[in-house]
Formats: structure tokens, sequence, C-alpha cells
């Protein structure tokens, strides 16, 4: 029968080798009394070889703690005296300033309090503590430094911007330079020629030289609105719009430009929806596409128009960045030499072209994604090279239905309306005595003001007006919008005519669908002012 072996019957010799290989520092203290009073010391009984090991003190069998480290003495008498006194065991993490060492002690009575005995088992953590307080001060600031990076970050990214738009501003400014030059060069070298055949009472010639000053004047004024379709501030006149009957006569133009070496194919869908565009800038934005087609095409080819529409879910709309719904769609294509993969990305930039140096000016298709944008749709291009191009529109779709008939065809058609009466406000000297004199040609009397508050007096001592001219940009404090409001307010049956350079969205938003109110676009000819002013009349007083 085997025989339950006890603690009796272990060699003693297996306890002193197990003392000896203990990984773990080990020792046993006696409180005694000291200088300090009862129990206010101990001695160390036993100590293994690791004790050394992890305290980083020698020898200290027989060693009493006040001789070790007196100046810290108080400290571990307390941890241990507390021990001997309730008999609990406890554990916890101190550190052995005399060796710098930060030990996780373990600690329990033997024996009855009388004994005065303590065991205590222990580790050097040094180096894990070291490791913790460094991850502890990681998270600490890791927020901070995150933001720091970010900060960092931005900060480059803004660099980067800032030298990007630099470059834009330059390639915009030496593009308006050339061009505006050019086209200066041409108006200020007919009116002189003007003038020298006044002077000699030449009269010939003056009609040549009038006809070329009008036509540089008229490519100017085309330069800066397609800078300001590109800027998204030209002036638009949105209506519900057909655009596959817009294109019945626009593509016999088309054909007319790219000439007969380029077939001209249109495919359009005939149950097209309505959208609600400018008419005129919508041709516009088409024939730059078209031109560039030809250009394209030096050699001859194919250009394609097709009109289709699409509704657009969230996941696609969200990839070009529009709202999701119906969208009217209009893609000119071309058979021509593509673009390269580098300059795909570069082409809706302002003065960014390929074409050769006095070819382009590189607006044409910045004019066309402006104008989009603002009609709040969407431009987008794919092309691969030896292998054409297309470019397709989106607009978004009008629930309202196309007014067939033309503008044109609603204006007032007569030369004249004697005993109209005018105000015209525009702080130009020059614009506004072209305009006062323009509508005199028509018989209208005209006064005229440089600034709001002035077409305020003057309303004041009681003139009578039956239309209102005037600038949206306005010195003084009032802008043509608020001018035009107290006017109306005064006088309701009063026709505005607003001019602008450039279409500010706040000031003329509320113009939509207002009776007896239009908006004209500087530049402009004397004919346009002269008919805007009759037909806007027309709308609050008929007939006259």
């Amino acid at each position: 029968m085997l025989q339950t072996p006890t603690l009796a019957s272990i060699d003693p010799e297996i306890y002193r080798v197990l003392f000896e290989n203990m990984d773990d520092g080990f020792c046993v203290i006696e409180f005694v009394d000291g200088p300090h009073g009862p129990l206010s010391d101990y001695v160390h009984l036993i100590a293994n070889p690791a004790y050394e090991r992890h305290t980083g003190i020698p020898n200290v069998v027989g060693q009493y703690l006040r001789q070790m480290v007196p100046a810290e003495a108080d400290d571990w008498i307390a941890f241990y005296g507390k021990v001997l006194h309730t008999g609990e065991p406890i554990r916890f993490r101190n550190e052995l300033v005399a060796t710098g060492r930060i030990l996780d002690v373990s600690s329990f009575r033997i024996g009855p309090f009388e004994n005065r005995l303590v065991a205590v088992l222990f580790k050097d953590v040094t180096e894990q503590v070291r490791a913790e307080a460094a991850l502890y001060q990681l998270n600490e600031t890791l927020e901070q430094r995150v933001a720091d990076a970010l900060a960092q970050r931005e900060q480059a990214e803004s660099a980067l911007r800032q030298a990007q738009k630099m470059e834009a501003v330059g390639q915009l400014t030496g593009g308006l330079a050339h061009d505006f030059n050019n086209l200066l060069g041409g108006i200020t070298g007919a009116l002189e020629m003007i003038a020298r055949r006044a002077v000699q009472g030449r009269t010939a010639d003056v009609e040549r030289y009038v006809a070329a000053g009008l036509g540089a004047a008229r490519r100017a004024a085309a330069l800066t609105h397609r800078l300001l379709a590109f800027s998204r501030r030209q002036t638009l006149s949105p209506r519900a719009t057909l655009v596959n009957r817009l294109l019945d006569d626009f593509v016999d133009l088309v054909r007319r430009t790219v000439g007969p070496g380029i077939a001209v194919e249109v495919d359009t869908d005939p149950a097209l929806w309505p959208t609600l565009v400018d008419a005129n800038q919508l041709e516009n934005a088409l024939l730059n596409l078209c031109i560039n087609a030809r250009d394209a095409m030096p050699d001859g080819g194919r250009l394609t128009i097709t009109t289709l529409n699409v509704q657009l879910d969230p996941d696609q709309a969200g990839e070009r960045g529009l709202r999701p719904g119906d969208y009217v769609t209009v893609t000119v294509g071309d058979s021509g030499v593509g673009i390269a993969a580098d300059d795909i990305e570069r082409v809706f930039e302002p003065f960014f072209t390929t074409k050769p140096t006095g070819r382009g000016t590189g607006l044409g298709l910045s004019m066309v994604y402006g104008f989009a944008r603002q009609s709040n749709g969407l431009v987008r291009i794919r092309s691969t090279p030896g292998e054409g191009t297309l470019v397709r529109l989106y607009l978004p779709r009008h629930e309202a239905i196309a007014d067939p008939t033309d503008d044109a065809a609603l204006q007032v058609r007569r030369s004249a309306r004697p005993g109209l009466r005018a105000l015209v406000v525009d702080d130009e000297p020059t614009v506004r005595m072209m305009m006062v004199d323009a509508l005199g040609l028509i018989a209208i009397e005209c006064l005229d003001a440089d600034d709001g508050p002035t077409a305020l007096a003057l309303l004041d001592q009681g003139i009578e007006i039956d239309l209102l001219v005037t600038d949206v940009g306005l010195p003084g404090g009032l802008n043509g919008r608020q001018v035009a409001d107290e006017v109306r307010r005064r006088r309701p049956d009063v026709a505005v005519l607003f001019v602008t350079g450039y279409a500010d969205s706040v000031v003329l938003q509320k113009d939509d669908g207002e009776t007896g109110i239009g908006v004209l676009t500087k530049p402009f000819t004397l004919d346009d002012l002269q008919q805007r002013a009759l037909s806007i009349v027309e709308q609050v007083k008929p007939g006259g």
C-alpha cells in the first residue's frame, strides 16, 4: 500500500535548493525594540541570493533596517508593522530609494504576533514601471501630438493651396494682360484714327474705324463674360427651355463654324425634359465645346451632339457632386486627337490650353464649367488620346412647360414712346451720359444721379418717373437694389432696369418673376438698352 508523503518526510535539502534558486527575492525579518521605541526596527534573519539581485543590497542577513536605509526606514516599518499587528497579508509597490529600485512586494506574518516574524517576497519592477509611465505619458500627450500633426498638415496644405492660387493668379493676370492689351490697342487706335479723320474733315474711313473699334470692344466684353462665367458671376436670365428646340437653329451655326471637313451629327431624345437655363449662355457654352471639337480634328472627323434624360440616384449624384434627381444632358463628342491624361484634370482651369500660342485663350472650358455650376448643374469630360473627347453638360430638370415664344417677339417693336420720364443712376459719368443720351434718342426724358441718396432726393422733390435705370453697385451707402425697393415702395408702377457688370445674387435674388423689372449686363449696345427699357415699361404701363 502506497503511503502519502508528508512535509516532514521531504528532505530539507529540497527546501534549501528551492530557497536559493527562487527567481523572486525572499527574506524573513524579526521586529525588535530600539531607540525609536518598541518594535521600531527589524533585523534580517534569512535572505535568498535573489534578494541582492532585486534590491541591489548585498549581505543583508544580520543587518538592521535603520542601519541599511535610515532615511526611509519609517516607511518600511509602517508597511510590515501593519502585517505583524493585524496578521493580514498585504501587497504593495514601493521604491527602495537607496538603490533606485521599485519593488513589487508581498508580505505575510509567520506564526503568532509574539514571534515578531514577517516574511517578505518581492521582485524588481523598475523597468516595467518606467515602461508603464512612458506609455501613460504617450497616451496623455497623444491627443495633443495628433492635434499638432494635423495643424502642421493643415499649414502645409494651406501653403500649397496658396502657392497654387498664386500660380493661377499669375496665369490669369498674364493672360488677361495679353488679351486686353491687344483689344484695348484696337479700341484706342480706332478712336484716335476717328479723331484725326474728324480734324482733317475726312469722313470716308470713319465707318471702318468705328466697326473695328466696336468689334474689339465686343471681343473684350466676351472675354469678361467668360471670366464671370468661370467665377459664376455672369448675369443669367434662366427660363424654361427645350434644348432640342434650341438645337434646331443652333446646328446650322455649328455646321458653318466647323466647315465641310467635319460631319455634324445630332441625336436627340424626343421626350427630352425642359430645363431652367439661360438659353443664350447655353448656346455660347455649346458653341465653345463645338469649336474645341473642331480644333481637335484638324484633318476632319465627326462631331456629335446628343441629348438625353437621366435619373441620378444618391450614389450616382454623389459621384458627380449633384443632388439626386432628374437631369437633362447635352453631350458634345468628337473623333479628334483627344487629351493627354496629365492635362485632363486641368482643362477647366482659366487660361490653361493645349492649343498652340495664339489659337485659344484657355477660357472656353472654364466658362462652360462656371455656367454649368451657376445653373445648378455640372460639366464632365472624358477623353482618350487618339480616340476623341466627350464633354457632357448636366442641367436639372424643370417641371414648368417651356414657353415656345422667343423673347425677341415679346419686345416692344416701336422706335420711341414719347411722354416717358426716366431716372438714370450710375456712378460712372461716361456710362451715365451714354445711357441718358441713348434713352433721349427714343424720346424718353431723363434725370440722372451718381448715387442712391441723390436719386431719392430727386423723388423727394415730387418728380414723377416711369422708369428707374440703376447700376447695382453704387457708392453712398445704398446699392441699386435698395434704391429700387425704396422707389417702388413709394411708386409701385415704376419700371426698374438694373444694369450690372456682374451678377450679385444677394442683390438681385428677389427679382425672379417680378413684373416690370429687368437686368441688363454691361457692356451693352444702345439698341439693347432702348429695347429693354421700352419692354419693361410696357409690362407696367401697356399701350401709351
